[in-house]
């Protein structure tokens, strides 16, 4: 299983439009952050993990030429706005691409991208897609991917494990507490990434010492943060950090 972050900041990415602070300023490449999404390949499928406004941008910057299926962790405009994105891989599709979003965001999907319901004007196209309700797990071509309930302000949100060949990944980038059940689902799993917006307290996102916390709890083999803000740099975060937690990156690889 390959694990590609595609984007890993908060709403506003970094840098933030207008902002002359000095992360926005900064000239590590690893303080450049799209807005969050995750590749990840496996059984020879190619699995995206949320649409951000980005998204076009970080197709065309990692050469990506086909996406099998999508996850979606909630309807928050950065997760999702690059959703009609996504046209031109179904476009070159047998059939529609499969979508799993919580019942919440499925009903948000379909308000907002309203084409889903409806047939595309003759001679033009739009994303074909076959959104499916995520509420227990399931398989795709040999990967088992279980929703992960969170808590998240108002949104319905969920992350995601996926399992193949013996290798686990869990991906939690929005969220300020995770119930017993989402803990007990991602204890010991192969890599395991969560929310951590910045060091101060946030009402929404957990901060640097509750990422810290939870990630003790999980026990995975390899620990990472991400949706960080502009409050903090790669290199401050590597050493506000643990040794065995480390801050993940836009392009970083790792595979498992």
């Amino acid at each position: 299983m390959r694990i590609t972050f595609l984007g890993t900041g908060t709403s506003y990415g970094v840098p933030m439009p207008g902002c002359t602070c000095a992360v926005c300023q900064s000239p590590d490449p690893r303080d450049k952050r799209f807005r969050t999404a995750i590749l990840i390949e496996a059984s020879g499928q190619t699995i995206l993990m949320d649409t951000p406004p980005d998204l076009r941008s970080q197709c065309l910057a990692h050469n990506i030429q086909k996406i099998d299926a999508t996850l979606i962790t909630h309807a928050h405009a950065d997760h999702v706005f690059g959703f009609d994105d996504l046209r031109p891989y179904t476009n070159r599709m047998a059939e529609p691409m499969p979508v799993w979003a919580s019942p919440g965001t499925v009903q948000a999907l379909r308000r907002v991208f309203d084409y889903l319901d409806r047939p595309p004007i003759p001679g033009t196209s739009q994303a074909r897609i076959a959104l499916h309700t995520a509420e227990a797990p399931f398989d795709f071509h040999g990967i088992r991917c279980t929703p992960l309930p969170a808590t998240h302000g108002y949104a319905d949100m969920i992350g995601w494990k996926l399992e193949h060949a013996g290798r686990s990944f869990a991906a939690i980038p929005d969220c300020k507490e995770l119930p017993a059940e989402t803990l007990a689902l991602c204890r010991g799993v192969d890599l395991v990434v969560v929310d951590a917006l910045r060091v101060r307290p946030h009402p929404t996102h957990m901060n640097f010492a509750e990422a810290v916390a939870v990630l003790d709890q999980i026990q995975a083999r390899q620990s990472l943060v991400i949706h960080l803000c502009h409050e903090v740099s790669h290199e401050q975060a590597r050493q506000l950090l643990p040794p065995h937690i480390a801050p993940s990156y836009d392009g970083l690889q790792i595979e498992l």
